[in-house]
């Protein structure tokens, strides 16, 4: 029988005052539920664990700190203190900013632990911007015991160059639509050929994410010039670092007039959860992160989400699985499941001259 090899990485937290303590990370799955349900009870129950063991973790903590993290009031339930508030925040950022980083370095010793195992899974190799729905398709891809999927995090441009190079078998990225994506469209045309095809993956709206009621009232792209909102960017060469730089084009925005311009993020969800801790006022995103991290959302712009292949590639079973799973109702429902993203065509595979915006162009 083939073998499976996946590798999962934690963080580790531990906190240091007079003594040491390492944290038990489920208390950070209990202080979520209980912010969500104002509840212990059914927050214990989220979280997988018994009443008893919920308000011990919180009790322990609180006397760690020295003070509570839950506030518990007659007739209102269970709230989450200042402190339990800011440390779950804290966990959210440390996940969204690490998750990514740390699923990739575990996917890289994965794949070299895997080469000298006999009998080892064939591997799909993905390197993509990130998209929510593609952890989703990974689950089902290791649910079916028959392959592997290597998924890496990469800003867009960065995924199609991984591709030229041969160093994934498919590369996610996403173009926006209409003029906008007209720039992005032929620098990635760049990479892609007459060889390579397109399998269509998502629709999903761009726009600024912004703290919950958009209390700074921000509306366009050129409102993240003003001298009163702090802004938190993508990385170079991501597809919506991209985007940016083309709406503050058109907008005839300089991007040295934003304060932050030149701090990065490198997911959705990280920026997201910069925002959310009050460490910036707006950063542009998808749709999906804004709803996740309980933000505002202002949509600027709709895009097509793809992954690009060799047709080669396409013809291997390991690619006829991936396919199927993306035709399936599972990962439709999962898109669907994202606020802001629609399954539109999910799974068609088309030549680049077949697919707008490249269509009658290339």
């Amino acid at each position: 029988m083939a073998s499976r090899l996946n590798i999962d990485i934690r963080p580790v937290w531990r906190f240091r005052n007079a003594e040491e303590q390492e944290l038990d990370l489920t208390l950070f799955a209990l202080l979520a539920a209980i912010e969500q349900t104002g509840k212990l009870t059914a927050a214990a129950r989220a979280a997988g664990i018994s009443h008893r063991h919920a308000w011990s973790l919180i009790e322990k903590w609180a006397v760690f700190f020295g003070a509570p993290l839950v506030i518990i009031e007659r007739g209102r339930g269970t709230q989450l203190s200042e402190l339990g508030a800011k440390l779950l925040w804290a966990g959210k950022r440390a996940q969204a900013r690490l998750a990514p980083e740390l699923e990739n370095l575990a996917a890289e010793l994965a794949s070299s632990l895997r080469e000298p195992v006999a009998g080892a899974l064939p591997v799909v190799r993905i390197h993509a911007s990130h998209d929510f729905s593609l952890a989703k398709l990974r689950e089902l891809m290791n649910r079916d015991h028959s392959v592997a999927l290597d998924l890496r995090y990469r800003g867009s441009a960065e995924a199609l160059a991984s591709l030229r190079r041969g160093t994934c078998d498919f590369a996610g990225f996403h173009v926006t639509d209409g003029p906008l994506g007209a720039r992005a469209a032929w620098r990635y045309a760049e990479t892609l050929g007459e060889t390579h095809r397109l399998v269509w993956i998502a629709t999903r709206v761009q726009g600024l994410l912004v703290a919950k009621s958009n209390p700074k009232a921000l509306q366009r792209i050129g409102d993240l010039a003003r001298p009163d909102v702090r802004f938190i960017n993508r990385q170079r060469d991501s597809g919506t670092r991209i985007l940016l730089d083309e709406l503050l084009h058109e907008a005839g925005v300089d991007p040295s007039s934003l304060a932050g311009y030149e701090s990065e993020e490198h997911t959705h969800a990280a920026v997201a959860a910069h925002i959310a801790g009050g460490l910036a006022d707006a950063g542009l995103g998808i749709e999906a992160a804004a709803t996740q991290a309980g933000l505002g959302f202002v949509p600027l712009a709709t895009e097509r989400y793809f992954l690009a292949a060799h047709k080669d590639t396409l013809e291997k079973p390991e690619a006829t699985l991936l396919l199927g799973l993306l035709r399936g109702d599972i990962f439709h429902d999962t898109v669907a499941g994202l606020h802001g993203e629609r399954a539109h065509r999910t799974g068609e595979v088309t030549a680049l001259h077949e697919t707008p915006p490249w269509k009658g162009f290339v």
